[in-house]
């Protein structure tokens, strides 16, 4: 069944439309919160909130993009687990992800010039820009969650390849932003 389908079921509010959103992008959504919270309850828990929150919202909203959608919703739901299941104590992997994006993305959206709509508009134009493997190896890391070694992996690539790759697309990245007037 394609998105359109799916995303009609929802419409038509047919409880079907969990189904097939489960069996078409259930893995998927699975290891995205996986990443990200590193526990598998916790992750599927993550994935049915998903669900829920989908079935809640379309309708109203149509969704373009179906499985984007459903991974930024799942995306929320993980990091809203991980600060839950780490309140007093910190995550490596995700202050480790932060560090290295705090060098070339406004740590706070009011220290921007711009709106943060905007600044994910000249992120993604900036990624269109790059390499596919670059991009895919970019977005892998810092949309998914990825490990450097899970990346290697992926690409074939050594672990201080994936980093060196990682390190100069964060540097142009900085570079392009701030000539389009983003204050870093």
């Amino acid at each position: 069944m394609n998105d359109n389908q799916i995303i009609e079921l929802f419409f038509t509010r047919n409880e079907d439309a969990i189904q097939q959103t489960a069996y078409k992008y259930g893995t998927r959504l699975t290891g995205l919160a996986a990443n990200i919270v590193r526990n598998n309850e916790d992750a599927q828990e993550c994935v049915n909130d998903t669900y829920l929150k989908a079935w809640d919202t379309i309708p109203p909203t149509k969704p373009d993009h179906f499985f984007a959608y459903l991974a930024k919703i799942c995306r929320f739901f993980a990091f809203g687990r991980l600060d839950w299941n780490n309140a007093a104590k910190r995550n490596a992997e995700v202050v480790a992800l932060t560090q290295e994006m705090e060098a070339c993305i406004p740590s706070s959206w009011q220290d921007a010039t711009v709106e943060s709509c905007e600044i994910s508009h000249l992120v993604n134009s900036f990624l269109h820009r790059q390499t596919q493997e670059n991009r895919m190896i970019f977005v892998r890391r810092y949309w998914y969650g990825d490990s450097v070694s899970e990346i290697a992996l992926r690409y074939e690539l050594s672990q201080s390849a994936v980093m060196m790759r990682l390190s100069r697309t964060r540097s142009k990245l900085a570079s392009y932003l701030k000539k389009e007037g983003v204050r870093v």
